[in-house]
């Protein structure tokens, strides 16, 4: 559930939290309940027509030459696309505030976008990787006295080598490809290095083997579902401490279903389909749908 106040030509819409306020066009905004397995929830299916952060002028081709690459691979390698490990990180404020890194929003000229944060925030920085039927993770960033920290390129690597890669040999490592975006301490030489030992050529990331175009959370699962879905679930209780909302968020991942995993890389190829027609642009309707 997407669940910030959105300002649409200075009219709020809806709000769980005060935290965030971004101006945007919204074609419409409204909740439904799904049944998932057997179960029901109150859902929240958010449709924008439109985004706003400036689109940088390569990104078109970037996007269009990566979906080739990629459709090219789906009917050749069986599954293929049910073997990318999509991964990424995003900060959970103890007040209801989750924060990506990467861009959400698009336009064509650089908007007025207004993001509110606390002074003083509580939170928790989270790594986890999404593929087909599983979530590894997640993996929250401590110090060596246990204490939260944000992501940097030595606290990344060692995510990697102590939590991640053992992770991965309870699986066939060889088959799997590797997704990350171009954040400054995934793409440092050290890091590309090591995430090529133990993936070779099936690396997705800047500075890989295979190119990640850049703002295109359109065609990033852990954008467009996992975190929002995440959220609606982890603040329900109003987690008061860190170590509940910690709890929390690890409740919650483990009870994500194997079937809606697969729906949703399902749901990728469909994106896919997208980019060609429209010449590399995002999509003008990004649904965010749990």
């Amino acid at each position: 559930m997407i669940a910030t106040q959105f300002s649409v030509d200075g009219s709020s819409l809806n709000s769980e939290t005060k935290a965030e306020s971004i101006i945007v066009k919204a074609s419409s905004f409204r909740e439904i309940s799904v049944d998932v397995d057997g179960d029901r929830f109150n859902s929240c299916q958010v449709i924008y027509s439109q985004f706003a952060l400036e689109i940088h002028q390569n990104d078109h081709e970037a996007r269009r030459r990566f979906v080739e690459w990629a459709q090219n691979e789906i009917p050749v390698v069986p599954d293929f696309h049910k073997r990318i490990l999509f991964s990424d990180e995003a900060h959970f404020w103890l007040n209801g505030y989750v924060n990506k890194q990467n861009c959400r929003i698009w336009s064509e000229a650089n908007p007025q976008v207004y993001v509110e944060k606390p002074l003083y925030p509580e939170k928790l920085t989270v790594w986890c990787a999404l593929w087909a039927g599983q979530i590894l993770g997640p993996y929250f960033f401590k110090n060596d006295e246990g204490h939260n920290v944000t992501v940097n390129g030595d606290r990344y690597r060692a995510m990697i080598t102590n939590f991640f890669i053992p992770e991965l040999n309870n699986h066939d490592a060889q088959k799997l490809w590797f997704q990350q975006d171009g954040a400054t301490c995934h793409t440092a030489r050290a890091t590309i290095d090591l995430l090529k030992d133990t993936f070779g050529d099936r690396l997705i990331s800047r500075f890989g083997p295979v190119n990640w175009p850049p703002r295109s959370c359109d065609l990033t699962p852990l954008d467009y579902f996992l975190r929002g879905d995440v959220k609606s679930f982890v603040y329900a209780d109003k987690p008061q401490t860190l170590d509940h909302l910690e709890d929390n968020i690890c409740r919650v991942m483990s009870d994500i279903r194997p079937q809606m995993l697969e729906n949703v890389i399902e749901n990728w190829t469909s994106r896919l389909d997208y980019i060609p027609a429209s010449r590399g642009s995002p999509m003008p309707e990004i649904i965010f749908e749990m």
